[in-house]
């Protein structure tokens, strides 16, 4: 007697309505932020590792990295006193840099291939309208687990990185920004290292609490915010 064939679990769909996949949407503001810093960051570590050329009088400072003269100014970790010291600070910080940017460029291509319009927006605005650089795109499965995993260690590494370039400075005695008036030092130094540590951190916040939900469903616990 031939035994009924039993049936195969069917294998988990990308479809955003599947309650067993685990999915990410990205955020339009995280991808905006990502990509308008990414370039910033390469540029920012080209400037260090090609010190002292890159820095003003030297052969590749102009037109590249002409922004840097009024900063390295304004904080002497760039400026000739920390080459001259031979302050590693300048570049090891710089270096983490590489790290950073590439988990960011991982979250990026895994949102931009393997992402699909969440379908509520979809719904919203048919299934003929283009899907924008900074558009919701919904992941799925395994791809959706990596890509917010690099996210989250690319966000805790930019928010400390920048928290112990802020607290270096607090334990020295302020000895490379303390020479600034306060419009200079607002405008070149704490509105631009300050956007860093915001955004970093909201991203930190929003990618930890994605996967602790996640974590938090797997065992059949509430998340906090479920309660």
């Amino acid at each position: 007697m031939i035994s009924p064939k039993t049936p195969s679990p069917p294998p988990l769909s990308p479809n955003p309505l599947h309650p067993k996949t685990y999915l990410h949407t990205s955020s339009p503001l995280t991808l905006s932020w990502l990509i308008f810093s990414i370039p910033l960051i390469v540029w920012d570590l080209g400037f260090v590792v090609l010190r002292p050329m890159s820095m003003p009088g030297g052969s590749l400072h102009s037109p590249i990295w002409a922004p840097y003269a009024k900063y390295v100014r304004t904080d002497y970790i760039y400026g000739w006193k920390a080459w001259e010291e031979k302050n590693g600070f300048t570049a090891a910080q710089a270096c983490m840099n590489v790290p950073e940017t590439v988990l960011y460029c991982v979250y990026l291509y895994l949102v931009y291939t393997r992402g699909m319009r969440p379908a509520a927006t979809q719904e919203r605005s048919g299934s003929g309208s283009r899907l924008g650089i900074f558009g919701r795109r919904c992941v799925a499965g395994r791809p959706a687990a990596l890509a917010i995993t690099a996210g989250f260690m690319g966000a805790v590494m930019t928010c400390s990185k920048t928290v112990l370039y802020g607290l270096n400075e607090i334990f020295s005695g302020c000895r490379n920004v303390g020479h600034n008036d306060w419009s200079d030092l607002i405008l070149f130094y704490m509105i631009p290292n300050g956007a860093w540590l915001v955004a970093s951190a909201l991203m930190t916040y929003a990618f930890g609490r994605e996967i602790l939900q996640g974590l938090s469903r797997d065992v059949g616990v509430p998340a906090l915010d479920d309660k």
